[in-house]
């Protein structure tokens, strides 16, 4: 029987139709796949776009005009907003903050999270009782299924902030590991005799390839500071929608420059390079604690493979 299937699997025909269907397969992947993949570019600056004539109309607004943003909220969310005063008693900063760095802007985000708030809650409570008391799908104890109950409630209370924490850790780690390549072209645009504000524009073009977090973050800094009466106020606010120390310390670096009228292009060389070392510092730890974290996966996955990959020919020749 094993000479069989060993015949089977080792026969040259067998092989070539196995490497055939292997590569045609891998061949119509690679065809469809620029078809299937979507234009995050794109995405990312309609948002920006969206965001810049949201600043426009804001500034109009000050000097009397009317203005209206241009994306509104979904009415069903709006009215059940509106009808419960969510933004009076769950609308506070940390939570607009929160919406900042994670990249959603404007009133119909902080409406959208607002409804999850109360929604997610009661959904959660909702689902568990119908799942514990009416389906009785988990013979467990009343006040055990009461408990589940309460930690299914406390979970939808938390899942809209896990997920806003989450997506804005995942932001952070895309400019962290960007941020010294903008900081390198800034330098090279400031001190080729550019404006800080055409610098930032030109870098916010060239580094889309590159971070389109990044990218999005810059065009609207540059937005705002055409926009706004103080630039200081545009860098203040890339420093709170980023969260990030090396994005502080070139945000006060520049208000610094531009109250006192020092020199720009030094202080981004010794920005710049102290991005790049922190960001070699960080590979490093990450490559030196790889060891002990393939300790457990090599034992329970790679020891038990490579033990059948060296003693089943001893068996086979065993058998035979």
């Amino acid at each position: 029987m094993i000479d069989l299937i060993a015949q089977k699997v080792f026969d040259p025909r067998n092989v070539a139709i196995a490497l055939t269907a292997i590569a045609a397969a891998a061949t119509a992947f690679a065809v469809a796949q620029p078809f299937l993949e979507s234009d995050n570019l794109g995405k990312r600056m309609k948002l920006v776009s969206d965001e810049r004539e949201v600043i426009r109309r804001r500034e109009r607004e000050r000097l009397n005009t009317k203005a209206t943003l241009r994306i509104e909220p979904k009415a069903y969310m709006k009215q059940i907003v509106e009808r419960f005063d969510l933004r009076r008693w769950l609308g506070t900063d940390t939570a607009k903050r929160k919406l900042l760095m994670a990249g959603y802007r404007g009133q119909q985000s902080e409406t959208t999270f607002l409804f999850f708030r109360l929604v997610m809650p009661v959904a959660a409570t909702l689902g568990s009782i119908f799942y514990l008391f009416v389906l009785e799908a988990l013979d467990q104890p009343y006040l055990m299924r009461i408990g589940i109950v309460i930690a299914c409630a406390y979970g939808g209370i938390k899942a809209p902030e896990l997920y806003l924490v989450n997506t804005s850790n995942k932001r952070k780690a895309e400019i962290k590991r960007a941020w010294p390549d903008a900081l390198d072209l800034t330098l090279i645009c400031v001190e080729s005799g550019m404006a800080i504000e055409h610098a930032f524009r030109k870098v916010s073009t060239e580094i889309a390839a590159t971070s389109v977090v990044l990218a999005e973050e810059l065009a609207l800094m540059t937005a705002e500071m055409s926009f706004l009466p103080d630039r200081r106020q545009a860098y203040e606010n890339l420093a709170m929608r980023v969260g990030l120390e090396p994005v502080k310390a070139v945000v006060t670096a520049l208000i610094q420059a531009e109250r006192y009228g020092t020199p720009v292009g030094q202080a981004l060389r010794i920005l710049a390079q102290e991005s790049r070392d922190q960001r070699m510092t960080d590979a490093e730890k990450k490559a030196a604690s790889l060891p002990p974290k393939l300790t457990v996966p090599m034992i329970l996955f790679f020891l038990p493979v490579l033990f059948v990959v060296i003693i089943t020919p001893a068996i086979i020749q065993a058998i035979r």
